[in-house]
């Protein structure tokens, strides 16, 4: 089975992962799409970040009954911080039948080149890429693992959607309807 792999905090899961989950589903050939919730990437602070456990759940309940989705929490139980090559070396372990592909975000590639063990992963893992606004696909270097996407592009991140939260505004239509429900019952975000 081909499983694209969508690794990220979800900090809030919003309506702009899933409508990219949906597409590449869809039109990136893949069978299934794994919600990899990582507990802390090394690029990212984790301040104001909820606890891995309830960023799990806000993507369970965001996913539903779609069995084409997972979410994953593989990485919980990793050395911290996750590192992408590290998750995806114990995934095939795990899996061996399964064949990986990683979901990156054109704002990602930027900074490719520093993941760790990066060359080990564009030559062993396809990375399917998104377009992320301002994204010019002709600055990519040209390799037979990168693939990149006519995903349509989404203006919306997690940032936005807590910033509005703590500010009292109702953005209950960004975020699928599941997960607004546990965000308000659990008052997140909100200080």
């Amino acid at each position: 089975m081909k499983i694209g792999l969508y690794f990220g905090t979800f900090n809030p899961i919003h309506i702009g992962h899933l409508a990219i989950a949906n597409y590449m589903l869809e039109f990136a050939g893949i069978d299934q799409l794994w919600f990899v919730v990582s507990p802390q990437s090394p690029f990212k602070q984790k301040q104001n970040m909820l606890d891995d456990y309830q960023r799990l759940e806000l993507v369970n309940r965001a996913i539903g009954d779609d069995l084409r989705m997972r979410v994953s929490s593989i990485e919980f139980k990793l050395p911290k911080p996750s590192y992408t090559i590290d998750t995806l070396t114990y995934l095939q372990e795990e899996f061996p039948a399964h064949r990986f592909s990683i979901l990156m975000g054109s704002d990602n590639l930027e900074n490719f080149h520093k993941w760790k063990n990066y060359e080990q992963i564009i030559e062993n893992y396809p990375v399917i890429i998104y377009p992320r606004p301002g994204f010019d696909p002709l600055t990519v270097e040209v390799h037979k693992n990168i693939h990149i996407t006519d995903a349509p592009i989404m203006e919306i991140s997690a940032t936005f959607i807590r910033e509005a939260i703590k500010a009292g505004k109702d953005v209950r239509h960004f975020v699928p309807a599941k997960a607004w429900q546990y965000i308000e019952e659990m008052h997140f975000y909100t200080k």
